[in-house]
């Protein structure tokens, strides 16, 4: 399948990353398209259309804003869209594109690795062949999650935006162990290896994370007294906070 990306940012280079293959993209002159093409190979076009002609399936990374301009340019000549848009649903995507196969997804930035989380939103009326081969194309990237559309902003507000909370994280215990003597090059090390075993394990355990604090935390012990001063500082309230803020910015 030739994917083309409408969009050469960020969330479009994590994705032609993770896929590893030549990619057609074009931007809005920013020359993001052509760095991108010089690292994977492939071709930057100097029009959108250019990209929807020669690809089966087109990638909408631009802004959400642009919807309406970009299909203009594009709609005529696009077979199917996969948009990876925040706050754009599949009907605004279907009265864009009327006459394509649309999907939407909502990637977060590990897909750049393969280790990436894909929420997906399925349109009430699709071919499903195609859409086998969009999710197949999709889990390349991480673990793809069906979810309800109505969910999706939600979930944007854990997964999407995550990556960025578990990065604050981990930079506040590294600054936490150099003050107590640890080097930085091994506080990171400490934390970041930690995070991503802790991650595999909740995995294996089925994301009980309260059996898991449970097994770690011996009465009265070091780790209980830790977590006593995280919740002391009102770790839980911040968290209900972030997501209440991105929800209600992505509702407004």
């Amino acid at each position: 399948m030739q994917v083309g990306l409408i969009g050469a940012g960020n969330m479009a280079r994590a994705l032609a990353r993770g896929w590893g293959e030549p990619v057609l993209c074009s931007d809005a002159g920013s020359g993001r398209a052509r760095a991108l093409v010089r690292e994977l190979g492939g071709e930057a076009m100097d029009a959108n259309a250019a990209v929807a002609e020669r690809a089966d399936l087109v990638v909408l990374c631009h802004k959400p804003a642009q919807l309406a301009d970009v299909a203009a340019e594009i709609a005529g000549c696009v077979r199917a869209v996969a948009s990876v848009l925040g706050m754009t649903s599949i009907s605004d995507l279907q009265r864009a594109y009327p006459d394509a196969q649309v999907f939407r997804f909502m990637p977060n930035a590990p897909v750049e690795v393969r280790q990436g989380v894909v929420c997906y939103a399925s349109a009430p009326s699709v071919d499903r062949r195609l859409e086998a081969d969009v999710l197949a194309l999709f889990e390349r990237l991480g673990t793809v999650v069906p979810i309800a559309e109505s969910l999706i902003e939600a979930a944007m507000a854990v997964m999407s935006v995550g990556p960025a909370y578990q990065a604050l994280l981990a930079e506040a215990q590294v600054d936490a162990a150099v003050r107590h003597g640890i080097g930085a090059a091994l506080a990171s090390r400490l934390v970041v290896e930690t995070m991503a075993g802790t991650a595999a394990l909740l995995a294996a355990r089925e994301y009980d994370t309260l059996a898991l604090r449970r097994a770690v935390t011996s009465p009265g012990g070091s780790t209980a007294r830790g977590l006593a001063a995280l919740e002391r500082a009102g770790v839980r309230r911040a968290f209900q906070d972030a997501i209440d803020a991105v929800v209600g910015w992505s509702a407004g």
